[in-house]
Formats: C-alpha cells, sequence, structure tokens
C-alpha cells in the first residue's frame, strides 16, 4: 500500500517572476538555500524540460544522490522536476510564480505520490520547518541580487 504525500509552501518575493524562476530553476542554486542539498552536477542556468541534474543530499541516514528530470519548464510561470527514490518513492517538485503588483509570490509544492509508509506528524514538522527557512533563504537571495541589479551605477566614481 501507498501513500501519498503532499507539502505546499509560499512566499512573496520582492522581485519579477522571472527573476525568481532564473534563481531557483538553476539547481546550482539549491545548495545556497536548501540545507539538505550539498552538491550539484548541473549547468548553471535554469534547465529546460528534459534535462536531468545531479543533487548529493545529506540526510539523517547519510548521503543521498538524487538524479532528478526537468518535466515542465514554463518560464516564468511554473517548473517541475521528479526524482525517483527507493526510500520514500518518487519525489515531484512543482514551483508556480505569480506576479502580485511588483512582487512575485513563489509556491514550492512537493509530492510524493507513492510514499511507502505514511510520514510522522515529527516528518512533516520537519518538512514544514526546513521549508520555511528555504524560501526566507530564497527570499533573501533573490532580493539582494534584485537591488543589485537595479541599484543606479555608483555616483562616487570620477574620471
Amino acid at each position: 500500500m501507498s501513500n501519498s504525500f503532499e507539502r505546499r509552501h509560499d512566499i512573496l518575493i520582492e522581485a519579477p517572476p522571472e527573476a525568481v524562476y532564473d534563481y531557483v530553476c538553476n539547481p546550482n542554486s539549491w545548495p545556497e538555500w536548501l540545507a539538505a542539498s550539498h552538491r550539484i552536477d548541473s549547468a548553471d542556468r535554469a534547465l529546460g524540460t528534459g534535462e536531468t541534474f545531479r543533487e548529493q543530499w545529506h540526510i539523517r541516514r547519510g548521503e543521498v544522490v538524487l538524479d532528478w528530470k526537468v518535466l515542465e519548464s514554463d518560464r516564468p510561470n511554473a517548473w517541475t522536476v521528479q526524482a525517483d527514490t527507493d526510500f520514500i518513492g518518487p519525489i515531484v517538485v512543482r514551483y508556480t510564480f505569480e506576479r502580485v503588483g511588483d512582487a512575485t509570490r513563489y509556491t514550492r509544492h512537493l509530492r510524493n505520490p507513492r510514499r511507502p509508509t505514511a510520514a510522522s506528524a515529527e516528518q512533516i514538522q520537519r518538512v514544514d520547518e526546513e521549508a520555511q527557512i528555504g524560501l526566507a533563504n530564497i527570499k533573501r537571495q533573490v532580493e539582494q541580487r534584485w537591488a543589485a541589479r537595479c541599484a543606479p551605477p555608483s555616483a562616487g566614481k570620477r574620471a
């Protein structure tokens, strides 16, 4: 018997959807905001449909290598990836980006559609806590990068 597991988390980021998309859909950014992610083997850009990458995770049981495949790449609206695992079944992560005025509502939707055992209350709490930390890290990184990109050239430079 399998158990479906889903968690959805979102945050408002003061940057346009394209800026948020280009950051989070580049797997090389993941170790900057995702504590479990330690090493990425990927092109250094947002990946398109059909592309693959490898992620090394460090979790309580030790090191785990995940081979991800991009299932959907619809810049700047949505991006979906999937990794098949032998310990919790497939992991499907979908990001969506919704313009809200001058900001973006970034939503991260995590699913394990065929999880072999139900998640415990402690596991759910840990997923939620790690997601909130990750979202805050993404917000900080994207907003800093966007502000730097939009800053006027330094007026202090003289010929």
